[in-house]
């Protein structure tokens, strides 16, 4: 990371009430995991953002307010607003091909097929962190659910345990 510039850390998620506990959200609910319950979110960039300074580096949390299919519209709006190197990016999204709470993290690569990723991979590029957090795919369980339903579906209590757990095991920086 360049220790001179801002840090970004955003969630990938779909805005409105009816999918605030869905699966697609899992990157929204870990970035209000970081932010204070009282924080004052501001409007810029098409996303809602929260800034705090952090051991002396200012950390940008982004919740893009496009829908998770034009999610580089936002981050790419606030990067280039910010001048943040994509070294300094974070996306934290959800994640169909790991159990329910796994987590995992790397730097680039393909989009698996996910259309958040593929929008910001064509607005800045894929060289960025990413924190994938399991959600589970509906053939892991022999389930008849496309996976756009079942993305857009809710989790039930067990999965939202086991996903509130993985979140508090993130380790931004």
């Amino acid at each position: 990371m360049q220790e001179n510039k801002p840090i970004l850390v955003v969630g990938l998620g779909n805005i409105g009430t009816q999918y605030e506990k869905t699966r697609h959200n899992v990157g929204f609910m870990a970035v209000r995991h970081f932010v204070p319950d009282n924080a004052t979110w501001k409007s810029e960039h098409n996303a809602l953002t929260y800034s705090e300074n952090i051991d002396g580096r200012r950390i940008i949390f982004a919740l893009p307010q496009t829908f998770m299919n034009n999610s580089g519209a936002a981050v790419g709006a606030l990067a280039r607003f910010y001048k943040i190197p994509n070294e300094n990016i974070i996306v934290i999204h959800d994640d169909m091909d790991l159990k329910t709470g796994d987590l995992r993290e790397k730097v680039g690569g393909g989009s698996a097929g996910h259309n958040g990723i593929k929008s910001i991979d064509a607005a800045i590029g894929a060289d960025y962190r990413r924190i994938r957090i399991g959600i589970a795919h509906p053939r892991d369980f022999d389930l008849p659910v496309m996976p756009a339903d079942w993305v857009l579906g809710k989790f039930t209590d067990a999965e939202m345990n086991r996903i509130n757990a993985a979140i508090s095991k993130i380790v931004l920086f």
